[in-house]
């Protein structure tokens, strides 16, 4: 059980990285997916405003390749360490593909889900695997034209912030999995998480520009480095006072 009052013992945040090896693409990496797209066309309310097609097409795209991939070990790692101490345990995403929930985990998408449309014209959200289209209706308010993919774009607020925020301030333990930390709120979590007095660790491919914050690092591929962290921290917080 957690701590009474408190909520989770660990709060794991995770990024792109974590999907890299399922054939996701990253993004601010060389060769990922802001080299390739204009945020300002594909990743803002403007401009979807100014071309909803050519932002459809897109995530339509996104959609398809999120439709082949399959979670990896690192997603299954992470899903293990969930359901052997569930209530100890915190996932945050940056991430929208749904390959945690795939694998078993729970995780609160911070940026949102590709697999979810919105309307922009009333916010029903509702489940879509399928191609975003001008011609789809909202099931709530029936008009068509303001199908939109449910993803937080630039400019707009993430999801769930008082609940990591208030789980920040009380955990033992923050991990950082496969993101740069460039982008912010999230940026800020871990030194969130240190002044609060958890103890933080980075594990991605390679150093981020937040790297130096953090009390130890673990680096390598996400499918390689998680599996025995994950053992690790099964065998930490089943020590704790209130178990797993």
């Amino acid at each position: 059980m957690s701590r009474p009052g408190h909520g989770p013992d660990l709060v794991i945040l995770t990024g792109a990285g974590l999907s890299a090896e399922s054939g996701l693409g990253t993004f601010r990496e060389k060769d990922g997916l802001w080299t390739r797209y204009d945020l300002n066309d594909v990743a803002t309310p403007e401009g979807f405003e100014r071309d909803p097609k050519l932002v459809r097409d897109f995530y339509n795209a996104r959609r398809a390749n999120l439709r082949e991939a399959e979670p990896n070990d690192a997603h299954r790692a992470l899903a293990r360490l969930q359901r052997t101490c569930p209530d100890q345990v915190m996932i945050v995403t940056q991430n929208v593909d749904d390959l945690l929930e795939r694998a078993g985990a729970e995780a609160l998408h911070m940026h949102g889900e590709l697999f979810k449309t919105r309307c922009a014209f009333c916010e029903a959200v509702w489940t879509d695997q399928g191609d975003l289209g001008a011609e789809q209706a909202c099931p709530s308010c029936g008009r068509s034209g303001g199908a939109r993919p449910d993803v937080v774009w630039f400019g707009e607020m993430p999801m769930f912030l008082p609940q990591i925020e208030a789980a920040l301030e009380h955990c033992r333990f923050f991990a950082s999995i496969g993101t740069s930390g460039a982008v912010y709120p999230a940026g800020g979590f871990a030194a969130q998480a240190r002044r609060a007095g958890a103890r933080i660790v980075e594990l991605n491919l390679e150093e981020t520009e937040i790297s130096h914050i953090f009390h130890e690092a673990l680096r390598g591929p996400a499918s390689e480095i998680l599996p025995p962290w994950v053992e690790e921290m099964e065998g930490r917080l089943a020590r704790s006072p209130w178990g797993c």
